[in-house]
């Protein structure tokens, strides 16, 4: 499907030259190409994400916020895109702009199947993001107990403390020492 896809693009960009208008330059085409596999991961289409992974694209590829098809699809829910992309070879440890991964989305969207998956991937599960804040915060925050202790027998440390000051304990307790945003990919 892939290819048919490349093929499509490449007969629409020969079009244009039929009517003598410039023809889509190489990395137009790229920008396409990502649009359609970031799109596959949001909306959990694993046959087009099939495709992609058949033809060998780079797993890996972030969008502009860093976002890469495993945080799509793991924020949004697919279940089987994320097992596909993990089976791939996807880097689950992979992190956005902010420092979020695809397990911090997944326990903030409340995907706690998707987070247990994400959990046995060969991440730290101290990871932070660019506040300092690890998944045990989220799960605290979000009252996710059965992943806190989940990430507790994984080894995460409770006792950690976020740039803000904010713990495990304080979070599951709703002491909140800063204002938390979370910004949907």
């Amino acid at each position: 499907m892939l290819r048919t896809l490349c093929f499509t693009l490449a007969l629409s960009a020969a079009t244009p030259l039929l009517a003598a208008t410039p023809m889509p330059d190489a990395e137009h085409v790229q920008a396409q190409l990502r649009d359609y596999y970031f799109q596959a991961a949001r909306e959990g289409n694993v046959a087009m994400l099939d495709e992609f992974i058949g033809a060998g694209y780079d797993l890996d590829t972030a969008d502009e916020k860093g976002y890469t098809a495993l945080i799509l699809a793991a924020y949004h829910g697919h279940r089987d895109a994320v097992e596909r992309l993990l089976e791939a070879g996807a880097d689950a440890c992979a992190q956005d702009q902010r420092g979020n991964t695809a397990l911090m989305g997944a326990i903030f969207k409340g995907e706690l199947r998707i987070a247990r998956r994400l959990l046995d991937a060969d991440c730290s599960p101290d990871q932070r993001n660019a506040s300092g804040q690890t998944a045990a915060m989220y799960a605290a925050l979000f009252k996710r107990k059965e992943m806190l202790d989940d990430l507790a027998r994984k080894g995460a440390d409770l006792n950690a403390e976020d740039a803000f000051g904010n713990s495990v304990q304080g979070l599951d307790n709703g002491e909140i020492r800063t204002r938390w945003t979370a910004k949907q990919p």
